[in-house]
C-alpha cells in the first residue's frame, strides 16, 4: 500500500510573502516621486513659456511650492518623527497630492479648448503637455493606492 504525502498548505517562504506595509510604502515614494515631476514641469514651463503671463505664470510657481512641499513632505519619515501623527500627515499629503495632481490635470483640459483667467493653452510644448499629463495620472493612481492600502489595513486615511 502505498502511503499519500501529506502536503502543507503553509505560506511560502519569507522572501515571497506579500509585504503590504513595504507595497504602500513604495506606493507612497512613487507617488512622492510623480508629484514632484508634476512640479518641477510646471517650474520648467514656467522658465520657458509662462513667467509672463498674469495668473497663469502664478499659478504654475504655485503648483511647483505645492508639489515639492508635498513630494518632500511624502519622502520625509514622519512616521519616525512624528509616531502616530506622522502616519497622519502622510495619509493628508497623499490627498493634497492627488488633489494638486487631479486639479493640475483638469485645468489643462480646460485650458486646451477654453480660456482660463483670459488664457487658452496654445500647445507650445507637446512634450511637456504629455509629460504633465502622466506625472499626473501616476501621482492620482500612486497615492489613491497608498491610501487603499492604508485603509484596507485599518490604519485612518
Amino acid at each position: 500500500m502505498q502511503v499519500l504525502e501529506r502536503k502543507s498548505f503553509a505560506a511560502p517562504a519569507r522572501g515571497h510573502v506579500f509585504d503590504a506595509p513595504r507595497l504602500s510604502a513604495a506606493a507612497r515614494i512613487l507617488g512622492a516621486l510623480s508629484v514632484l515631476a508634476v512640479g518641477a514641469v510646471h517650474l520648467q514651463q514656467y522658465d520657458y513659456l509662462y513667467s509672463t503671463i498674469p495668473t497663469i505664470g502664478t499659478l504654475f510657481l504655485l503648483n511647483f511650492a505645492g508639489a515639492t512641499a508635498i513630494g518632500l513632505g511624502l519622502l520625509a519619515p514622519l512616521e519616525r518623527l512624528l509616531g502616530r501623527l506622522g502616519a497622519t500627515a502622510h495619509a493628508l499629503l497623499a490627498l493634497g497630492g492627488i488633489g494638486l495632481a487631479a486639479t493640475s490635470f483638469v485645468f489643462l483640459l480646460i485650458a486646451e479648448r477654453t480660456p482660463v483667467f483670459g488664457f487658452q493653452e496654445p500647445g507650445y510644448d507637446p512634450a511637456a503637455i504629455m509629460a504633465s499629463r502622466v506625472a499626473e495620472i501616476v501621482t492620482v493612481v500612486a497615492l489613491g493606492g497608498y491610501l487603499a492600502m492604508r485603509s484596507r489595513r485599518g490604519e485612518p486615511a
